[in-house]
C-alpha cells in the first residue's frame, strides 16, 4: 500500500482552519507538525498537507522539489511508521507537514528526518491519550 492517492491529501478548507486553529503541534528541524483527530470515518486513518513556505524559497522549483522529496519520503513511510501504529477509536488523523528549513536536502535526510517526526508524532498522540 505505498500510494499516495487523493484521499490521502488535505484539502477541505475547513478541516485545514480547524486543524490551525485547534490543533497541536512540535517542531522536529526541518518539519513543524501540526495534527489533530477530528470525528469523522474515512476509508484512509490520516489526511495529510505538505507546506513549503513561499517567504523562504521564492522560486517554484524549489518548492515544488522539496514538497516532492517530502511526499515521496511520507508514502514510503506511512503505513510502517504511522498507519500501523495509530489508535483505532480516534477517528481521522489531520496532518499537516511545514518544511521550515533553510536549505534544500537530499532525500536521505529529509526520509531520515520525516522517520524521526512520525515516531514523536505518534508519542505525542500517546501522551495525549494519558492525559
Amino acid at each position: 500500500m505505498k500510494t499516495f492517492i487523493k484521499e490521502e491529501r488535505l484539502c477541505s478548507r475547513k478541516y485545514l482552519d480547524l486543524l490551525f486553529k485547534n490543533g497541536s503541534s512540535f517542531l522536529l528541524y526541518p518539519f513543524r507538525v501540526s495534527y489533530l483527530f477530528v470525528e469523522d470515518k474515512q476509508v484512509y486513518p490520516v489526511q495529510v498537507v505538505i507546506n513549503v513556505p513561499k517567504k523562504r524559497y521564492k522560486h517554484a522549483v524549489d518548492r515544488n522539489l522539496l514538497k516532492r522529496r517530502i511526499r515521496e519520503a511520507y508514502r514510503l513511510q506511512k503505513q510502517e511508521g504511522l498507519y500501523d501504529h495509530l489508535p483505532q477509536s480516534k477517528g481521522l488523523l489531520l496532518l499537516s507537514l511545514q518544511f521550515v528549513g533553510k536549505q534544500k536536502y537530499e532525500f536521505p535526510f529529509i526520509e531520515k528526518k520525516l522517520s524521526a517526526v512520525l515516531k514523536k508524532l505518534l508519542s505525542s498522540i500517546d501522551n495525549d491519550q494519558h492525559t
